[in-house]
């Protein structure tokens, strides 16, 4: 029956479960990312900024897959920038640990807001993309990141295959 939900229809579920996951995950992550930045003072590198644009893309293009329904298209495609901020996380947490050397300089958080600009460039804490400021049980804030938006994509994208084409 077209339009009709049955006892046991597991499509719609899935489908919407991937929605919420392809929304969450990088909510949580970047929402993360900024109290660490933000509350604890845990500055991010040039890679850490990396990871960080392509789930704010994920929480964007997730709202079209509410808007869009049943299209599974904004769904995959959200799914898809939060494997990529995982695969940048991977690889830097790889840097972080020495596994390999990055592809890029250290950055700073200058401020300018006042002053010489000279002086705060030249006083500006430098932070290293080949230096973990934090981690828990040996695992860096990027090793997470690729933890979780691997977890997150993939989970995804298996639900939308569970939940078939629509209708």
């Amino acid at each position: 029956m077209r339009g009709r939900k049955t006892i046991g229809d597991t499509t719609g579920t899935a489908r919407r479960t991937a929605r919420w996951i392809a929304l969450g995950v990088p909510s949580f992550l970047l929402g993360g990312a900024l109290i660490s930045q933000y509350v604890f003072g845990l500055f991010p590198c040039e890679m850490c900024w990396w990871q960080r644009y392509p789930h704010i893309a994920a929480i964007a293009i997730s709202f079209f897959g509410f808007a869009l329904r049943p299209a599974r298209w904004p769904v995959a495609l959200a799914a898809f920038a939060v494997l990529v901020s995982g695969l940048i996380g991977g690889f830097h947490a790889g840097v972080e640990y020495g596994w390999w050397d990055g592809i890029t300089g250290c950055s700073s958080a200058v401020d300018l807001s006042g002053g010489d600009p000279l002086a705060a460039i030249m006083n500006a804490d430098l932070v290293r993309c080949d230096v973990a400021p934090w981690s828990l049980f040996g695992i860096s804030l990027a090793g997470w990141n690729f933890l979780f938006s691997i977890a997150g994509a993939l989970t995804v994208f298996a639900l939308l295959a569970k939940s078939g084409r629509p209708r």
